[in-house]
């Protein structure tokens, strides 16, 4: 697993924090984002690391109300 694989993981934890902490499932914000719930799903699960696309990390920043930075700080 490269550099680039573990900062996806740590992006979809992210997401999966901020999705459960605003009580979501993955089909309640996909829809919201604009995006398939498997889509979601591939992005959530760390055994299989997904690429997103930056509109699609700003569309989740812009529902949660925080910095898309906050999705990039990632523990080394």
């Amino acid at each position: 697993m490269d550099i680039n694989d573990r900062r996806y993981i740590q992006i979809g934890l992210k997401i999966a924090y901020y999705r459960k902490l605003h009580n979501l499932t993955q089909e309640q914000l996909a829809d919201i984002i604009g995006i398939s719930p498997g889509y979601l799903s591939q992005i959530e699960t760390p055994t299989h690391p997904q690429p997103l696309s930056l509109k699609t990390l700003f569309a989740l920043a812009d529902y949660f109300s925080i910095p898309a930075k906050v999705f990039l700080d990632f523990e080394e």
